[in-house]
């Protein structure tokens, strides 16, 4: 392999100190679905905060379906086990 470096439009032919052999580019090609692969699944992960106000929104809308008045912000504390006072009933 043969690289070429352009310095001031003036070329300079610098062989590497190496030879690029069918071994090499497979161990490179097996490198890279690796590093691929990680990626996709470090890509792929929700965030936890992500998935508690996922959740938060999910438990508070099929509240809401059922008529409870309870906010997000309650039921975040409810999550987080603090205490909440609800609305009075009418």
């Amino acid at each position: 392999m043969i690289l070429y470096l352009i310095v001031s439009n003036d070329s300079i032919t610098v062989t590497p100190p190496y030879k690029i052999t069918p071994a090499i580019l497979n161990y490179i090609a097996s490198i890279s679905e690796k590093i691929g692969e990680i990626n996709a699944n470090y890509l792929n992960r929700p965030s936890p905060q992500l998935r508690k106000q996922n959740k938060i929104k999910t438990i508070h809308s099929s509240l809401k379906i059922e008529g409870n008045t309870l906010s997000e912000e309650q039921i975040t504390a409810l999550i987080e086990n603090k205490r909440v006072v609800g609305h009075k009933k009418m």
